[in-house]
């Protein structure tokens, strides 16, 4: 089984992808935790939050791990975790950084931000998804993780995944 994580900056289009091709190749998709957890705080967010951010999406994968035949679909992982911590607060914690290297995903889709910027109380940064993608893109190099980026509309992104992941099964 793949885990095919799903990484980019805020409204690029990780959660409608990781959708699709869940439905698409009739496998499960992981929610972003992150998003559960903030709706949820009832406060605004600090630095310490993000590592619990980080375990419940951790065990949101390993919840829906025993629901995949081949691929599991993971919307935002510890890549995400650890440069918005960085992007943010200019550190990691090293309880993050423990996950960021423990929780490794076999593929990784990069989203470009060529998609029109849509607002929401969650989102922080439009101004920065293009230097959010180029630490992404460094990070993914650096790590030698294999990846896609992809760009352009809903519809040739998936044409763009699904020739990279079929291959591999």
């Amino acid at each position: 089984m793949f885990k095919v994580g799903i990484v980019g900056p805020e409204s690029t289009g990780k959660t409608t992808l990781a959708k699709a091709l869940a439905e698409e190749y009739n496998e499960p998709w992981v929610p972003e935790y992150a998003r559960e957890y903030l709706t949820q705080l009832g406060r605004p967010y600090v630095q310490s939050d993000l590592l619990e951010i980080a375990r419940g999406q951790v065990q949101a994968v390993k919840e829906a791990r025993p629901k995949a035949k081949r691929l599991l679909f993971i919307d935002t992982e510890m890549n995400v975790m650890r440069v918005w911590s960085e992007y943010k607060y200019g550190e990691v914690d090293p309880g993050l950084m423990m996950q960021w290297q423990m929780n490794v995903c076999d593929i990784h889709i990069l989203t470009h931000y060529d998609t029109p910027y849509e607002e929401d109380p969650l989102r922080e940064n439009p101004e920065s998804r293009a230097d959010l993608f180029e630490i992404y893109h460094r990070l993914l190099q650096e790590r030698s993780l294999p990846f896609l980026v992809v760009k352009g509309n809903h519809e040739e992104r998936l044409r763009q995944v699904k020739a990279f992941i079929n291959p591999l099964l």
